[in-house]
């Protein structure tokens, strides 16, 4: 089975570019006004976690996941540079996949918020302040 994640790597999935199935035809319903695609993100059968990511104008940093995580831009952009120093720009509803052994610099000219979903349990140091 192909995955998202089946190369290492960053992926920017941008908002329309995925082709989309016509709900009326899938369920075979006249009038039914909707579209939907699904894709697999990997294989594995770990936890997952969800979380809200906001970056506002300022200094960047450096991130090395450790699992398959995918960032949906809600707001604004969010500005990425891999190893290599290329640049990734992902703006609103556009998403962002990172797979696992990779690590990104975060540029400080992000603007922007994001919904994550993380195959792993959520980290302690992430967790909301008591």
């Amino acid at each position: 089975m192909s995955t998202l994640t089946s190369k290492p790597g960053i992926s920017i999935i941008k908002a329309g570019s995925v082709k989309m199935n016509d709900l009326s035809q899938l369920f075979n319903v006249t009038g039914l006004s909707g579209n939907m695609s699904e894709q697999t993100v990997t294989s594995d059968k770990n936890a997952l976690s969800v979380g809200h990511f906001i970056m506002s104008p300022g200094e960047g940093f450096e991130y090395t996941y450790d699992s398959v995580e995918f960032k949906v831009i809600t707001k604004g952009k969010i500005v990425i540079r891999d190893k290599d120093g290329k640049k990734y720009t992902a703006e609103t509803g556009d998403i962002i996949l990172f797979s696992p052994d990779v690590t990104v610099y975060f540029d400080g000219e992000s603007d922007g918020e994001a919904v994550y979903i993380a195959h792993r349990e959520h980290a302690e140091d992430f967790a909301p302040p008591k």
